[in-house]
């Protein structure tokens, strides 16, 4: 495993003593949820020509399903039902999602496979324009462990197809849980190209030691699709790693920034990547010598090398992050930081240039892991915002902030 040579001196931290403070007058829009069901999990997915929200709703105390609604009009369209089951797993890390392809749907379920706690496997639903209805209970690996297998990601790879990139524990024993990962081998990180009928075209492995159990993430870029996840060394160095489809071959993983965090189990906490031609924008959270930092860093190579990192949480972050870029210059990161007693989603305008933008807050939220991971895309000419509401019946709070504000 490789690190790599840092391409610039520019911007490697902002100074916290200089952030402006926030804007007295930067308030979130709240947009009323479509479903009447509880619910939680969102995951928001934006295109060129939607934006989609879905979501896991209980039917009843045995039974679960994943649901979408499209932005229409300036409010959420009535949710549909994708599919429901009652043998799925269900986690506040480990989720559901959906990805639009020119009208076409992939969507993903995770389905207990035995009745040991983490094993699981992936099954793909796919709705296809050319045949007008949903495909259900598609197999996306083929390996028949009883292990775990999740933490997807899918974006659309070409006009025929999807990219789909997710944590494979085939080579371990399945007897594992996410606080104690001492299996008999080593969770692995493979990828396969996806038609829209769901249909596997190809499947390969990318890393054969990853960490267990942090989402997983993916993009375009003007050369071709790359994958970011966090890695795990032989000395249980737990950093953020990339690799990259280049001229049909995937490269060596590399690790983008050595923070060196050494911890034994898994933090639970992945990295999230946006693209826009050979623009990347990467979000990490870290907890060297337990002082916790969410970082983003910028690449200009399509995420051949990577500008050094600029902090924009530390101490009371708690990471859980997402970004987006406004253009090739500038992006947005959002995370969950605490505050005394309360927790918020945090946002806040980053550029290149590693310039100080103030952090605002966009909602308050229960710092638990049953507020799962708070979801930022860039639609039209806001930005959208949906999280997990907990209590007695969950909801989802999403809420939207128009692009200037920032």
């Amino acid at each position: 495993m490789k690190s790599f040579q840092l391409i610039a001196i520019c911007g490697l931290l902002f100074g916290f003593s200089c952030q402006n403070p926030e804007k007295t007058n930067w308030k979130p829009e709240s947009i009323p949820f479509p479903g009447d069901l509880p619910a939680s999990l969102p995951v928001l997915s934006a295109s060129e020509d939607q934006l989609l929200l879905s979501f896991v709703s209980s039917v009843n105390d045995s039974t679960s399903a994943l649901f979408y609604s499209r932005w229409e009009n300036e409010s959420w369209s009535e949710p549909e039902m994708i599919t429901q089951g009652q043998d799925w797993f269900v986690n506040w890390a480990d989720f559901p999602a959906l990805v639009e392809n020119k009208g076409n749907y992939l969507a993903h379920v995770l389905k207990k496979s035995s009745p040991a706690t983490f094993s699981y496997d992936i099954q793909l639903q796919a709705f296809s324009t050319a045949d007008g209805k949903w495909t259900n209970q598609l197999p996306l690996h083929q390996d028949s462990t009883l292990t775990e297998h999740g933490f997807v990601t899918s974006i659309a790879y070409s006009d025929s197809s999807y990219l789909v990139t997710w944590l494979d524990g085939r080579n371990t024993s399945g007897g594992h849980d996410h606080s104690n990962h001492e299996a008999s081998g080593a969770m692995t990180i493979r990828a396969a190209e996806v038609n829209l009928q769901g249909k596997v075209l190809w499947d390969e492995l990318l890393d054969a030691r990853t960490c267990d159990c942090c989402q997983t993430t993916a993009a375009m870029t003007a050369e071709g699709p790359i994958i970011l996840y966090r890695n795990r060394s032989d000395r249980e160095i737990r950093d953020i790693a990339i690799t990259r489809l280049v001229k049909g071959k995937w490269t060596e993983p590399q690790i983008i920034y050595p923070d060196g965090w050494e911890i034994t189990g898994c933090p639970v906490n992945g990295p999230k990547v946006a693209a826009i031609n050979q623009t990347v924008l990467a979000a990490w959270f870290t907890d060297v010598n337990q002082e916790s930092a969410v970082k983003v860093a910028f690449s200009e190579t399509s995420g051949a090398d990577f500008f050094p990192p600029q902090v924009i949480s530390i101490r009371d972050a708690l990471g859980r992050v997402d970004v987006a870029l406004l253009n090739e210059q500038e992006g947005l990161v959002s995370w969950m930081e605490m505050a005394g007693d309360s927790t918020f989603l945090m946002v806040q305008k980053i550029n290149r240039a590693g310039d100080t933008f103030p952090k605002q807050k966009v909602a308050s939220m229960d710092p638990g892991r049953r507020s799962g991971f708070p979801q930022m895309e860039i639609y039209g000419n806001q930005v959208f915002f949906a999280w997990t509401i907990t209590g007695d019946q969950p909801t989802i709070g999403i809420s939207a902030v128009p692009i200037d504000n920032f």
